[in-house]
């Protein structure tokens, strides 16, 4: 239920507390994971160690695996949480979508704020954006975890497909030789090139997608004034009128 703040503002229930969770989680696990891909790609000039590679790389997995699994449940969550967290309040698609852009188009040309309880209309293209970049980044980071230092859930495939034999499997360590067959091993990294460029491709998208969102939110902000910023921790926005998609179906 809407509650009334005071006499020209009117408090709106958005966003639930799975979507609130999700976003502070994966703010934490992306920052996590830029700041270790980072030190791995500059690893020659910073001096690391070999040793060191690795454990950086298996802290990149780790920290990978709380990304994913958080990311997964965001979009099975998009199914079945509030009609504001799904894809239809999410993708750019349908008529409805069409008008309400030409509507938000136009309130910037007049410089008349319309509001929006959910994403408003450009907000929904970046957010789509952001979560094909995100998925892509948890798929090809997945087999670039399970090539490079062998982790779940794709590890011991590789590791079966570069061992000299079964009984090998065991040896087959990041970064040694031991019980590698070197054919196989090269085929291997072959096969993980294209990931690892897609991988490191995205990353520089990504990079400047999350500025443009940052600069996107403090836009919609200082403009609208309805408390987007805040609404990611309380679930809740307010606005003087009803927002333009508050009574849709």
């Amino acid at each position: 239920m809407k509650r009334q703040m005071a006499r020209t503002l009117t408090e709106y229930p958005v966003w639930d507390r799975m979507v609130r969770w999700f976003h502070w989680i994966n703010v934490l696990s992306v920052i996590g994971l830029i700041a270790i891909g980072v030190a791995i790609m500059n690893s020659k000039a910073l001096g690391v160690t070999t040793e060191g590679k690795i454990l950086l790389k298996t802290w990149h997995v780790y920290v990978g695996y709380v990304f994913v699994i958080n990311l997964a449940v965001r979009l099975f969550w998009s199914f079945i949480g509030n009609r504001f967290s799904r894809w239809a309040a999410i993708l750019p698609l349908g008529q409805k979508y069409k008008q309400q852009r030409q509507l938000y188009l136009d309130s910037i040309n007049e410089g008349k704020p319309v509001g929006f309880a959910g994403h408003n209309p450009l907000a929904r293209l970046m957010v789509t954006l952001l979560f094909i970049l995100l998925t892509i980044q948890a798929v090809t980071g997945l087999v670039l975890g399970g090539t490079d230092v062998y982790m779940p859930p794709f590890g011991d495939s590789f590791k079966a497909w570069v061992a000299e034999s079964p009984q090998t499997e065991a040896l087959v360590q990041p970064y040694s030789k031991d019980g590698v067959n070197e054919a196989a091993y090269q085929q291997m990294r072959d096969f993980r090139s294209p990931f690892k460029e897609i991988h490191e491709i995205v990353f520089w998208v990504l990079s400047l997608a999350i500025i443009l969102h940052i600069l996107g939110v403090v836009y919609s902000e200082l403009r609208e004034r309805n408390g987007l910023v805040s609404a990611m921790f309380t679930g809740k926005k307010v606005f003087k009128d009803t927002p333009v998609d508050w009574d849709e179906d």
